[in-house]
């Protein structure tokens, strides 16, 4: 046994490393807050005290052949040992051996199986009442305080790799297998309650179950990690699925961006030179506990895992689908095995030991990892949230006097028309002067009426019966406040075609008091709806290409519309004819967001690499003889580019208050957040998708909604085949990534609830997804379209969603308590 000093900074210390006598590649270890187990001489057992370092290992024996398994049970008092060879499985009380050992007897075991073959996994139930084998493609289950087979489930069709029992029933356990799939079994009974497809090309290695929330997660050879969630019945429902080595290839792009930015674009990056593609086998899944830290964040809802595999340790954060940390073996040196065969990790507080054998050596070690300036940083951006000295929607100061908000316009009045004859004053000019000596004259009386019949008094005057006044309840209906308490929208109320030539609905909105709906098609047309989706629309044309966004004014006075044409267009609510039009001449390619902005002051529009941010006058009044000439106009303040100049896919701001903060999204999938007070960009987080995002929204709330100010913070992003992300915008980082509905092709788009509590989004399987916030997992599937589901909106004052799908179609659902109702 030799003892190793850890790198430079004490990150990682050797506690020990041990010889053996043979390569030990695939051996099942484990241990606890408390103790290390490793087989020692291949057909011994030594336990190493981690809580009293000083104490001399623990030495077992009993089996007669190479130990294969070893695990540790779930309970601490008494804690439970269970290892396995070829010949037995046997039980150990850890205390009664250390009272053994230091009473000089010596120690032994409960012989609890026999001759079960090679043993590759043991798991103890969460009671340590049972314990589950797995020998070739059977499960054993064993009782753990005699030797008893309680039960025998068959039915993979390959050798197993690994099993364990749910936290949360000791009845039901799953197992992984070199079949691919994965089984939920039911032990009592034999049976099994859940069957998974074949996943992935290579065998599934292990598996890992949790409380909280109920969540499922394997492994498997290649790096594949799959998240799912456990229903009441025991049906697995994917939630996402990870790629480790794709993940760590993006959070070395991030690195070297965030290098290069540090060091200056000039310079050139210092890097390890061509990176060795390498396989990532997915050895173990674990437990992280968070830092003891007073603030609340997202790694405290049993959401991030520690991830093992052959080249390191990995903090993986399952609700965002992002890679936090990474902990390479060969970047300390001084270790004895850079590349491990197996492994198992506990955590507690700030400290992380991990017991480790060799791929290729006969070496086995327990290793400390200590996390101090790691995990400082992890919750560092945390902690600036907490401040309040990071970027928010809400502001908290006035602008800035130098704020390209506090533009305003002023409008010219027209010229008199210049006289082009000799005036007063000029040589040859005629002297005004009076026709008459009085300074009154008085009218001749020929184009006065003519008075034929006196003024005669109306005396038959009848006054009306005044009727008693109603209240009318549609406007107290409009003011009351919006049901935060009622379920998501489930139950379709409405289905009709917006088009007879079944084009798509590329866009849809609410106005912000909820009576009407705008919808942009793909023929070029913007319809508008009453929000009951009653009665013939009002149609708008004038494009002359499919639209890409409509939008109502904060007053509900004004309809704004942007088209591929690369022009927008603005009109008054009831007028057929446009108010403003801003054509092609104004941007350098198609307009693929415009707005209303700062309470209808401005109006923002993206397009090409650019945000333009323009102050316009609005006059419906028309001259009869030139009908044709505006008399509306608009003139651009600012225009904020992207840092690398991508082009802008997406756009969002805030009309509904004051807020500075404009989001848009890019072609090189970064996000950019411009401070309009400041008047520049304030923040760029790059790699946000592994694609393009497509669309971007912020919690807006509305009107008759009331949320927390933090909430306003929270935006979320959709890119195809990516999912949808919610973002933070204090600390620049997802917070949760939702990846239950199907988006490969379609530029399908997300919205918020007025009340923040639920997320929708369009799917390509016919379908919308309604998700809980704070839930990875889909809450509703909302069916019963026709095609795929592109657009969907939330009615701001009433608990009502819409859809819009790509053959033309729009639906109203309403919320089940509310549809009994009706």
């Amino acid at each position: 046994m030799d003892g190793r000093e850890a790198t430079e900074d004490g990150t990682i210390t050797e506690i020990y490393s041990i010889a053996c006598h043979k390569t030990s590649a695939h051996l099942q270890l484990d241990c606890c807050s408390s103790h290390s187990v490793l087989p020692w001489q291949g057909k011994h057992l030594m336990i190493h005290s981690i809580t009293d370092p000083s104490q001399k290992p623990l030495h077992l024996t009993g089996h007669h052949g190479d130990i294969s398994a070893v695990s540790f049970g779930k309970g601490r008092d008494p804690l439970m040992l269970c290892s396995a060879s070829e010949d037995y499985v046997i039980a150990w009380d850890v205390e009664r051996c250390y009272r053994k050992a230091r009473e000089g007897a010596i120690a032994s075991g409960t012989v609890i199986g026999t001759l079960l073959g090679k043993v590759v996994h043991l798991s103890f139930c969460p009671l340590d009442k049972r314990v589950s084998a797995c020998s070739g493609s059977k499960i054993y289950i064993l009782n753990s305080k005699k030797e008893e087979v309680l039960a025998v489930l068959k039915g993979h069709l390959g050798p197993l790799t690994a099993s364990v029992f749910f936290p949360w029933d000791p009845n039901v356990l799953v197992s992984t297998s070199e079949d691919r799939t994965f089984k939920v079994w039911d032990v009592t009974k034999e049976e099994i309650l859940y069957q998974s497809a074949v996943l992935s090309g290579c065998p599934l290695l292990c598996v890992y179950a949790t409380e909280e929330g109920r969540q499922l997660v394997t492994g498997s050879a290649d790096g594949q990690v799959w998240h799912h969630t456990v229903m009441d019945d025991y049906k697995c429902r994917l939630i996402t699925k990870l790629d480790l080595p794709n993940m760590e290839q993006t959070q070395r792009r991030i690195q070297e961006s965030q290098a290069q930015q540090l060091s200056g674009f000039g310079s050139n990056s210092t890097g390890d030179g061509m990176m060795v593609e390498m396989a990532k086998p997915i050895l173990g899944i674990f437990t992280f506990k968070p830092l003891p830290y007073s603030g609340q964040t997202e790694e405290r809802d049993g959401s991030c895992l520690w991830i093992g595999s052959s080249d390191g340790l990995y903090l993986v954060n399952l609700a965002s689908s992002e890679l936090l940390m990474a902990l390479r073996f060969k970047d300390y040196p001084d270790l004895s095995i850079t590349l491990a065969g197996s492994l198992s990790v506990t955590q507690t507080d700030c400290d992380i030991h991990c017991a480790v054998t060799s791929m290729f050596q006969p070496r086995m070690a327990l290793w400390d990892i200590k996390l101090p300036g790691q995990l400082a940083r992890l919750c560092s951006q945390l902690e600036k949230a907490l401040t309040g000295q990071e970027l928010s929607v809400v502001p908290s100061s006035p602008p800035m006097p130098t704020s390209p908000l506090n533009a305003e316009l002023t409008r010219r009045d027209p010229k008199p028309p210049k006289k082009t004859g000799p005036g007063p004053g000029k040589p040859g000019g005629v002297k005004d002067q009076s026709v008459v000596f009085h300074a009154q004259v008085k009218s001749s009386g020929y184009a006065a009426c003519s008075q034929r019949k006196l003024f005669t008094p109306k005396t038959n005057i009848q006054k009306k019966a005044q009727r008693p006044t109603r209240k009318s309840t549609k406007i107290d209906a409009l003011l009351s406040e919006y049901p935060s308490g009622l379920a998501a929208p489930t139950v379709q109320h409405a289905l009709l075609s917006a088009s007879p030539t079944h084009t798509p609905v590329f866009c849809l909105q609410y106005s912000g008091d909820g009576k009407q709906i705008l919808c942009g098609l793909g023929d070029t047309s913007v319809l508008l709806y009453k929000s009951s989706l009653t009665g013939s629309p009002s149609v708008y044309t004038g494009h002359s290409k499919a639209l890409s966004s409509v939008c109502w004014s904060h007053s509900c006075g004004w309809i704004l519309s942007a088209s591929e044409d690369q022009s927008v267009r603005i009109w008054a609510a009831g007028s057929k004819e446009p108010t403003l039009i801003m054509g092609s001449d104004r941007f350098s390619g198609p307009v693929r967001s415009a707005q209303f902005y700062y309470l209808d002051k401005f109006l923002l529009l993206a397009s090409g690499s650019s945000v333009h941010l323009f102050l316009s006058h609005l006059d419906t009044s028309r001259d009869d003889l030139k009908r044709y000439e505006q008399k509306s106009f608009s003139r651009l303040v600012r225009r904020f580019s992207t840092k690398s100049g991508t082009d802008i896919t997406a756009m969002s701001a805030i009309n509904d208050f004051f807020s500075y903060i404009v989001l848009s999204c890019g072609a090189d999938r970064s996000i950019q957040v411009f401070d309009l007070n400041v008047g520049s960009l304030a923040m760029e987080i790059s790699e946000s998708h592994s694609r393009a995002a497509h669309h971007i929204t912020q919690n807006k709330g509305s009107m008759y909604s009331a949320q927390a100010q933090d909430s306003y913070n929270l935006f979320l992003t959709s890119a195809i085949t990516d999912g949808i992300k919610l973002w933070d915008l204090r600390t620049s980082r997802c917070v949760r990534k939702y990846e239950g509905h199907v988006n490969r092709c379609h530029q399908c788009t997300a919205s918020f609830s007025p009340c923040g509590r639920f997320v929708a989004t369009g799917s390509e399987d016919n379908c919308a997804y309604v998700y809980d916030i704070r839930s990875s997992s889909y809450l509703n599937k909302l069916q019963r379209h026709t095609d795929t589901v592109l657009n969907v909106a939330f009615n701001p004052a009433t608990p009502e969603l819409l859809t819009g799908t790509l053959d033309g179609r729009l639906g109203l659902f309403h919320p089940e308590e509310r549809a009994s109702l009706l």
